[in-house]
């Protein structure tokens, strides 16, 4: 009982002792919770309708169309300019498709497979025609060639892995096909439902006709603007506040953006520098010449333009080095300096020779447990071909079909590298005339080939090219970024930058509106992290050094002002410029119009100090080009258009650049013009169409997108 009383007395401590566990259990519990949510957070690049797309799903997304890309350009990577255009391709396409299918959705359209395999049949889409499933004689896509192709990868899949292997690029190409198509087609759709409900009437026809082939002359006096000084027009308070209410729906903004005031500056060679690249280029240029195989010089000597061992077209080579092709002797160029790139070249050409650009064959690859199994069985076959056998009998029973192929040289010339196999096939298939069959012997086994066509003979340079930037040394760059970073030191506010930027030698310079949706800073390469900068701090703050470009660039940001989404302020400078010219037209134009108060004839506003000239061909529906003030104004046309010939304007007119008063001399149809009721309204649906072609903008403003891939590209 004692016991029990003691554990009694203690029971308080126990609640509190137990309370306390489960507090932490679920303190715990909560705080993995939103550590999972802020991890998840962390890695969404953007979102559309609430639906939250992650880095890994778009950066699976951007694979998708680079090796697309990559498979139709025959290209092995891209610069850093070519893959921001990339994702913002990917970006955008998704985001209209998102926005495109979820109206589909409500409006019940789809794309069938009926409707895909229509468009199959058909072949003529564009899309279908930058597939390798075209026919070359009838110039369109022929669906057995896909069903075809599909079918032998289904089978190499489970037969022949090594193959099918090899078949995948192919077989990813035409997902990437047909799921471009199907968002196509149901774009398409999409538009044509819109398309439905613009349509036109013989009213706004017979109006539209008169609006675009009445033409007046007209005796036209104006007052520039200019006339008056704008120190002499007073501007109070409530004129900003007056004419802010009237435009305010011109400075709403969608998304936040942000000013910045920057120091860039550039590392460039110094005269030492550039002497010592001089120096070496001399070296490899003696080397060059005497070289037997130049590849392993040029590879050593980190040249820019890689060497394949093949001719090439003048495409294939810098245009620098091109230019140069057509006209040079077989030899070795001096060394020549091109300052569009900044660069030191020399150029080794061994043969110009005239090759096809388009090669159609056939092959059969034999493989074997030895070299020497595979050498006796592919001779066994071109004796039996030179016999007379038929080919595709011959690689069927090898399990291959033999079928036609065309190469070009849009699928070698990209290349960065090329083995010494790869060199000999190519070859081989340049130089091997028509009908010719070919035992190409290689590492892997030997190749039979059968060239059936040769097309677009052009001219190949076979040419080993040294392309060295004139780059500044070590020494220099630590210079530069020693000096630059004292400078940065000194940056403690924004006046203290400006102040201490003359005196070492910079220039402040200043980038408005940066958007996330911006690859950079001022067109600077690799400044992603500045960006990043940018879009994390405080009004005022001044950025660290940043080493940026090509490892060129010395750069230091301070952010000068936060625009936040919605409505820009009335005192943001922009808006006040903004207000400013408009409330000047508005005065100038109050002034010149009183002057002109009373006038009757172009005759009497001339007296009063106005310009006269005649203007001829002025239309309603094409703004008139005002000499006297160099614009267009659109106002006029409209008021000429409403006054009769013979006829003095009712007032003055308040234009873009001055204030006019006219009278109409006469007005007539354009010659040759006829007025057709059917193609008048298709006309006018038409350029009613073109008005609402802007429906994906203003679908995507109320997406609710959000943009974040400055955070991760």
């Amino acid at each position: 009982m004692a016991a029990i009383g003691k554990i009694r007395s203690w029971g308080p401590i126990l609640v509190s002792v137990i309370a306390l566990a489960l507090f932490a259990f679920i303190a715990e519990e909560a705080f993995r919770s939103c550590s999972g949510v802020k991890g998840e957070a962390s890695q969404q690049i953007g979102e559309v309708l609430g639906k939250k797309i992650n880095v890994q799903e778009f950066q699976k997304l951007v694979d998708e169309y680079q090796e697309a890309i990559k498979f139709t350009m025959q290209r092995d990577n891209f610069s850093e300019d070519e893959m921001n255009q990339i994702r913002d391709q990917v970006w955008q396409q998704y985001v209209s498709t998102q926005i495109i299918e979820a109206d589909a959705e409500k409006l019940g359209l789809t794309v069938t497979d009926k409707e895909i395999q229509n468009v199959l049949n058909a072949g003529t889409n564009q899309v279908l025609l930058q597939t390798p499933f075209v026919n070359q004689q009838t110039g369109r896509f022929d669906v057995n060639s896909l069903k075809q192709f599909i079918d032998q990868y289904n089978k190499a899949k489970t037969q022949a892995p090594q193959q099918a292997e090899q078949m995948k690029a192919i077989y990813n190409y035409w997902l990437f096909v047909e799921k471009t198509l199907r968002n196509q087609l149901l774009s398409q759709k999409y538009q044509s439902l819109l398309a439905s409900c613009i349509l036109s009437n013989k009213v706004e026809a017979k109006l539209a006709f008169k609006d675009d082939n009445e033409e007046s002359q007209i005796q036209l006096a104006s007052l520039a603007y200019s006339s008056i000084k704008d120190d002499d027009v007073k501007i109070a308070d409530a004129d900003y506040k007056a004419k802010y209410d009237e435009l305010k729906q011109a400075f709403k903004q969608p998304i936040e953006t942000r000013d910045v005031k920057y120091v860039d500056f550039e590392v460039k060679a110094s005269n030492a520098d550039r002497n010592a690249i001089a120096k070496e280029m001399a070296g490899l240029q003696s080397q060059l010449a005497s070289a037997d195989d130049p590849a392993a010089l040029v590879s050593k000597s980190t040249s820019q333009v890689r060497y394949l061992g093949l001719p090439l077209g003048k495409s294939a080579y810098p245009s620098d080095i091109a230019s140069k092709l057509d006209s040079m002797a077989v030899g070795t160029s001096p060394v020549f300096e091109t300052k569009q790139d900044n660069s030191l070249n020399i150029i080794r050409l061994m043969s110009k020779v005239s090759l096809p650009d388009s090669v159609q064959y056939r092959q059969i690859q034999v493989a074997a447990a030895t070299p020497q199994e595979a050498r006796t069985k592919a001779d066994s076959i071109s004796k039996a071909l030179q016999g007379g056998a038929d080919f595709e009998v011959l690689a069927k029973k090898y399990n291959q079909t033999g079928e036609k192929t065309w190469f070009t040289n849009r699928m070698y010339e990209g290349a960065t590298t090329m083995n010494a196999d790869n060199r000999d096939y190519i070859n081989a298939l340049l130089n091997t005339s028509v009908g010719e069959v070919k035992n190409l012997e290689l590492t892997q086994g030997n190749v039979i080939l059968e060239v059936l066509d040769r097309k677009a003979m052009s001219d190949k340079f076979l040419a080993a090219v040294i392309k060295k930037p004139i780059d500044f040394s070590k020494d220099t760059h630590s210079a530069a970024y020693n000096k630059f970073s004292e400078f940065v030191t000194k940056c403690t506010s924004v006046e203290e930058m400006e102040k201490n930027a003359s005196k070492y030698g910079y220039k402040v310079l200043e980038q408005n509106d940066c958007r996330t949706s911006q690859h950079n800073i001022a067109g600077i390469g690799s400044t992603r992290e500045a960006l990043k900068w940018v879009f994390s701090s405080r009004e005022g703050e001044i950025s660290p050094l940043y080493e940026c470009g090509d490892n060129n660039h010395l750069l230091v940001v301070a952010l000068t002002k936060v625009h936040g989404k919605g409505y820009r302020d009335i005192n943001d400078k922009q808006v006040q410029d903004i207000l400013k010219r408009e409330i000047l037209k508005d005065k100038k134009a109050e002034t010149l119009m009183a002057k002109l108060k009373g006038v009757n004839s172009v005759q009497a506003a001339k007296a009063k100090g106005a310009q006269v000239a005649a203007v001829n061909q002025v239309t309603f529906s094409a703004p008139a080009f005002i000499q006297t003030t160099g614009t267009v104004e659109p106002a006029l046309s409209g008021a000429v258009s409403a006054t009769a010939a013979g006829k003095f304007c009712k007032s003055p007119v308040k234009g873009n650049a001055g204030v006019y008063v006219f009278s109409v001399v006469k007005k007539t149809n354009r010659q040759g013009a006829k007025y057709d009721a059917t193609t008048q309204m298709a006309r006018c649906r038409q350029q009613s169409m073109q008005m609402v072609g802007n429906f994906m903008g203003d679908l995507m403003s109320k997406a609710g997108v959000v943009d974040n891939r400055y955070l991760f590209f």
